[in-house]
């Protein structure tokens, strides 16, 4: 939305965005069909990622589509899709997560990492959250079993040493991060905001070039939602083992002010934009 990083340009547009309309989750009912489609007909309630949701109408590729799970609201189901399975394969695929395992989330109050607590719950870990101190309740509800307000602990004071830690916050040096995990233990690098306005990456980068002469595992990874992780992640939910943390709605609108108020910091989980 703010044209950073840079390098980003290249794909979204170098001096205004190449797609006017924004947004990615969706959530809503199949109007129509093309020709190839199989798995979905007009009428079914389907949510996953698409490209210009915010929208009355959008058009999505059936392979990034799931039908909806069947004991959430649309508005439930479209905060899902992007941040839910960064969370997975966060934790699964590139932090190969296994049960008993201690696990570090930062960011744990955010859209992905409100899914990483629970996800990794369901996964066998013992969870540790990192959060400030207005969403520590939060975090506490998503069943983290030890929680941190980053705003007076740290998390790499040497108290405690964790075999899988999961950066959403995307502001820990890499040094904070290697001191905080056990002599073997992975860090998966997730979030970008201290990453450089040029590349977004250089935290990514720096992790990529230190990993194959240390012990630790540093890594990152490119998220894609696809039909399978829908699917898994709608067992998850209709089993009541992760619940989409929804701080408020807003008319389409309004979106804008929705957009702001998530920049700003002050969202616990996620918004979404209703028609």
């Amino acid at each position: 939305m703010r044209g950073l990083p840079y390098a980003a340009r290249l794909a979204f547009g170098l001096r205004r965005p190449k797609h006017p309309v924004l947004g990615f989750d969706v959530a809503g009912t199949v109007i129509a069909v093309g020709r190839s489609v199989t798995r979905f007909a007009e009428g079914d309630e389907v949510y996953g990622f698409g490209e210009g949701t915010f929208a009355e109408y959008a058009t999505v590729p059936e392979g990034n589509l799931a039908r909806k799970p069947t004991n959430l609201s649309f508005e439930r189901s479209a905060i899902v899709p992007v941040s839910a399975v960064t969370a997975l394969k966060g934790l699964r695929s590139a932090g190969k997560l296994r049960a008993g395992q201690h696990v570090l989330i930062t960011g744990a109050s955010g859209g992905v990492g409100s899914y990483a607590v629970q996800l990794a719950k369901a996964l066998g870990a013992e969870v540790t959250a990192v959060a400030s101190t207005t969403k520590l309740e939060l975090v506490r509800s998503l069943g983290a079993d030890h929680v941190l307000d980053y705003t007076y602990e740290d998390f790499a004071d040497g108290a405690r040493h964790y075999d899988l830690i999961l950066d959403i916050a995307g502001s820990p040096s890499i040094a904070r991060l290697r001191r905080a995990l056990t002599p073997n233990g992975t860090a998966v690098i997730a979030g970008g905001e201290d990453g450089g306005k040029l590349t977004g990456m250089s935290r990514q980068l720096s992790a990529l070039a230190i990993s194959p002469f240390a012990r630790q595992r540093l890594t990152s990874f490119v998220g894609s939602v696809r039909t399978v992780d829908l699917e898994q992640l709608t067992a998850y939910i209709e089993a009541g083992t992760v619940t989409p943390s929804l701080d408020r709605t807003y008319p389409l609108e309004q979106t804008a002010d929705a957009m702001r108020r998530l920049d700003a910091g002050e969202v616990r989980g996620k918004v979404a934009i209703t028609i």
